[in-house]
């Protein structure tokens, strides 16, 4: 597996403001112009968290702002880059919520979980009841379920154990990006072609005899969150 790079790079915690008051031209080899989030603490508690392109500023501007007498110490963390510290400090604040924040952090495309969490509880809370009391009376006759597609060796799709519901993959191969999409049968179709197995399916997306699509397909596992397709596996 790919080591990921690190979301922050260098941090100084719980230092006092003393620190920040007399040694402003050391303070500002550390953080100036650098992206980051820091924290404010009164008497060793969380009061106050916020992000900032240029640290130093933001932390000398809290010297003398509306919440200049409600802090004593401070931590700052600095991110390589910028694009996860709103995240980031929306995270913090949702978990903690600082008396010092008046905002309660959000997330652009998170998707929240409530509605999803609720319908499999019920539905897990019904076939609990079913098999506790039982059938009270015959049920009628149910159209039969469509029988699964199976292969020349009457083998059904790989996939139709891992999925009940369409999905879609995609994986970056030579730098493109090739897209397949899995049916409710766990059949797999890329370019207009039928495939029973994810390595079958890589393996005529890269022209090759042979190709782990376990590997080499991703899935989306939540918005904005493909990870390998050996995930459903494990």
């Amino acid at each position: 597996m790919a080591k990921s790079n690190p979301l922050v790079s260098q941090f100084l915690e719980k230092f006092s403001r003393t620190v920040l008051e007399k040694y402003q031209g050391i303070i500002r080899e550390f953080v100036a112009g650098r992206n980051g989030v820091y924290a404010l603490y009164r008497r060793d508690r969380l009061y106050y968290v916020g992000l900032a392109s240029n640290l130093r500023s933001r932390l000398r501007h809290h010297l003398k702002d509306r919440h200049g007498q409600s802090w004593a110490r401070f931590s700052v963390y600095l991110t390589i880059g910028d694009s996860h510290i709103k995240e980031l400090e929306s995270l913090v604040l949702r978990i903690v919520g600082p008396p010092g924040n008046k905002l309660v952090g959000k997330f652009g495309k998170a998707e929240n979980l409530p509605t999803r969490l609720g319908r499999a509880i019920r539905e897990h809370q019904r076939r609990e009841l079913g098999e506790i009391i039982g059938k009270r009376k015959k049920q009628p006759d149910r159209k039969p379920t469509p029988s699964i597609r199976r292969n020349r060796k009457g083998q059904p799709p790989v996939f139709s154990k891992y999925v009940s519901l369409p999905m879609r993959l995609k994986a970056n191969f030579k730098n493109k990006t090739i897209r397949a999409r899995v049916s409710k049968d766990g059949t797999i179709r890329l370019k207009g072609k039928i495939f029973f197995s994810p390595s079958l399916a890589a393996a005529a997306a890269c022209r090759r005899r042979s190709c782990n699509g376990w590997t080499f397909w991703t899935y989306k596992r939540a918005p904005g969150d493909w990870v390998l397709l050996n995930e459903l596996r494990n």
